[in-house]
């Protein structure tokens, strides 16, 4: 399992979910868009805001499968969003990347700066090989995000995935250790 952690940006801090996120992650997780595309329980109810923040999300990372994170804003400390890792294989040293940003946090960055640091974090600290995101393909904001955060687009993986309105195409991208290796060299060489 990954070790348990809080990673932080200039404005966000990644860190476990706990009860003081209840409220918010109720509210976000009804709102129209994110239940758009993501298959989370309809309606969202504050139970599963509880459930999610005090069991679930922590049960995800004891059991292996990835970790979860809080997305907090580093002055305020309320929430943003959530950011977690999914399907991980651990013998493959890959995993999926997954997120919603709070409706009162869009437009901002938010997702872009959570998955880079997560994807740092992951790829270097953990020694991950490959990160994977996955969006539908008529989910254009959300794959804004994977190439604001340096993922590259792979392809179309057909009825590969479902939400409420049924199956659906997703776009691929990812990450490896040697993209993270060339931008350094590249951001280094334009200093």
């Amino acid at each position: 399992m990954f070790p348990e952690t809080e990673l932080h940006t200039e404005r966000l801090t990644l860190r476990p979910f706990n009860s003081t996120d209840i409220p918010d992650t109720q509210a976000s997780c009804a709102d129209p868009l994110t239940q758009q595309w993501l298959p989370l329980p309809q309606p969202y109810t504050l139970d599963d805001a509880t459930a999610w923040c005090t069991s679930v999300a922590h049960t995800m990372r004891e059991s292996g499968d990835g970790i979860h994170f809080a997305i907090t804003d580093s002055d305020t400390e309320r929430l943003m969003g959530t950011i977690g890792l999914k399907k991980t294989n651990w013998q493959a040293l890959t995993s999926e990347v997954g997120y919603w940003v709070a409706p009162w946090a869009r437009g901002r960055g938010i997702a872009a700066e959570a998955t880079r640091s997560l994807a740092q974090w992951l790829l270097g600290d953990q020694e991950f090989q490959r990160l994977e995101l996955r969006a539908a393909t008529e989910n254009i904001a959300s794959q804004k995000v994977a190439l604001k955060a340096g993922l590259h687009r792979e392809g179309i993986l057909r009825n590969a995935d479902v939400i409420h309105a049924g199956r659906i195409d997703v776009v691929l991208f990812s990450l490896v250790p040697n993209d993270l290796i060339s931008e350094a060299a590249t951001t280094a060489g334009h200093l």
